[in-house]
């Protein structure tokens, strides 16, 4: 497969995510076709070696993990990458609509994350995300819900209202960014009307909603040589993508491996659901208990662990590169960039540098490397957060885009295939680690 097909089904991928409950729901649907066992959280586990196994959280957090044939008490590690599902975007409120002026319905919204505001006005925009409905047997369940058509739009004021507009504005969310979302042919309840539609029931018994905007421009390859691939969501979606093909293409007999996409990363992770919660710990415990290995067991595990900490990174952008340090900074399609920073927001050093650096060499990856400018604070991603609940050696990489955090971004075509190929010689390699001061790479 070449690198532009590869990105051709990232898109198709992006497109079948247009919210983080979508994405989880993706990532077990490929799951469940490769035979992978879903546990239940609240009910025991059964793990076998050989096995491959999933668990959700809220709906919009996944961790799966493959279990080696050659597992056992004696000596086995985990070999983890975690990558995020939620990106960016506005949140419709409960209570959704507001009137006017004249016969208008608008949207109340705010926002999730930090995007760039100016990028959301003037595109189709739909509704995606999840309900809670409660059915005839009282029971209240879960489900998706996504328009398979533009139902609102965020419009500029006109130039002539507004001279000044090209010499910059900052935006009110609650006055400038409240989405159209009918001229006068709907009435107020409408909304919630076209959701109990979409997910088959009647709006009184609707019980709780988790609804958010999506950029419905399709995702695509562009450029005279097929060099370029914008979509919504790559931020971390172009992550998600080639770590999940690694983790099912590559088995590994003499460990754990383990692929965790978590949720609200984009508002600092502190949820049950998020890279910061218990989640993860929790999997890797329960996987521990339910082979009948011991805590001793365990921890002499986590010692001899790693994990690969992916998150979208900064490429140099062709209209300022004075906006980055001009001897550690990542370009589209020059390969898997590798982030660090002092203030340890990336959990890279010197070891796990090295360890990945490695990995890459064996697979014939180009490797980059990302530090902020030494007057400029950046912001933190997974690796350090999990880290706190789960300490192992981790590195922090991603791939170079452009216009992080707008509604639709922009990376290379060629960098989803060195992720995925990083990442199957990542998961399939004989690495053993002894302590922080050896790495055996068989």
């Amino acid at each position: 497969m070449t690198d532009v097909d590869l990105s051709r089904d990232l898109c198709t991928f992006i497109e079948r995510c247009p919210s983080m409950f979508h994405t989880t729901a993706t990532i077990a649907c490929h799951l469940d076709e490769q035979g992978f066992v879903r546990l239940k959280a609240n009910e025991p586990w059964e793990v076998r070696p050989g096995g491959n196994y999933y668990v959700t959280s809220n709906g919009s957090s996944i961790i799966s993990f493959r279990v080696g044939e050659q597992v056992s008490g004696d000596a086995y590690h985990f070999r983890m990458a975690a990558v995020h599902g939620d990106s960016p975007a506005f949140k419709v409120k409960h209570v959704p609509e507001l009137d006017g002026p004249g016969e208008v319905l608008r949207l109340n919204v705010e926002g999730y994350g930090g995007m760039l505001d100016a990028t959301w006005l003037d595109r189709p925009l739909g509704i995606a995300g999840r309900v809670m409905v409660q059915t005839d047997e009282g029971a209240i369940e879960s489900r998706l819900v996504a328009t398979d058509k533009d139902v609102a739009l965020i419009p500029n004021v006109a130039i002539h209202q507004r001279r000044d507009a090209n010499k910059g504005f900052t935006f009110n969310r609650q006055v400038d960014l409240c989405p159209l979302f009918s001229a006068g042919r709907l009435e107020r309840g409408a909304f919630d009307t076209m959701v109990a539609e979409l997910a088959g029931t009647t709006p009184e018994r609707i019980m709780g909603k988790d609804l958010f905007l999506y950029n419905r421009t399709p995702a695509r390859v562009w450029g005279w040589a097929d060099e370029f691939v914008s979509a919504p969501h790559l931020d971390d979606l172009q992550c998600v993508f080639p770590a999940l093909r690694a983790h099912l293409a590559a088995a590994n007999e003499r460990c754990i491996t383990v692929f965790a996409c978590f949720d609200n990363e984009e508002v600092g992770s502190g949820t049950r659901q998020g890279a910061l919660s218990t989640l993860l710990h929790d999997t890797l415990v329960r996987a521990n208990v339910a082979l009948g290995f011991g805590q001793e067991q365990l921890l002499r595990a986590l010692a001899g662990s790693f994990m690969v900490s992916c998150d979208n990174s900064h490429a140099v952008h062709p209209n300022h590169p004075e906006l980055y340090d001009t001897s550690n900074c990542g370009h589209i399609n020059g390969g898997v960039v590798i982030k660090e920073v002092a203030s340890q927001k990336y959990t890279t050093d010197a070891f796990s540098r090295a360890v990945f650096t490695a990995v890459c060499e064996r697979a014939g990856v180009p490797v980059q490397t990302f530090a902020n400018r030494s007057d400029s604070a950046g912001g933190s991603t997974l690796g350090n957060l999990s880290a706190r609940k789960v300490s192992v050696a981790a590195v922090d990489v991603g791939l170079a885009q452009l216009a992080m955090h707008s509604s639709y971004e922009t990376a290379g075509v060629s960098d989803t295939g060195y992720l995925m190929r990083a990442l199957t010689e990542y998961f399939g390699c004989d690495l053993r680690i002894d302590g922080s001061d050896t790495v055996h790479l068989g």
